[in-house]
């Protein structure tokens, strides 16, 4: 089944929730397990054994994470995979950098928080 990418204005307030779940170091743990995983995500039970979680408490933050839509389900036979919904993180990281120096007297060439493009690749290498 396709996912469509998360396409709207970002708000404040969705972009503060999903913060707030990765705000929780168990979360953070997983989600970040999640990211590294790539596309194929992991099954909930390699997700547990990684994170050396209870189950109930492992339902209940990846509930938390699928919330806020930074990680989605699928499944595959009797086997659930939990993924990372890469557009939603996308989409999250660029709200919080897409006006990065915009009122600074500096080009924005010069901000030191640019990560996008062959500039940002430029500055981060320096």
């Amino acid at each position: 089944m396709a996912r469509a990418a998360y396409i709207g204005p970002m708000d404040t307030a969705t972009i503060a929730s999903r913060l707030e779940a990765l705000g929780n170091e168990t979360r953070l743990e997983m989600y970040r397990l999640l990211v590294r995983a790539g596309r194929d995500g992991l099954p909930v039970g390699e997700l547990q054994r990684r994170t050396g979680a209870a189950r109930s408490t492992l339902s209940h933050h990846l509930h938390k994470l699928i919330a806020v839509g930074l990680v989605y389900q699928q499944r595959d036979g009797t086997t659930l995979h939990c993924h990372a919904d890469y557009a939603v993180m996308d989409g999250t990281l660029t709200f919080l950098t897409r006006e990065c120096c915009v009122d600074g007297r500096r080009a924005a060439d010069d901000c030191p928080g640019e990560t996008r493009g062959d500039a940002g690749r430029a500055h981060n290498a320096a």
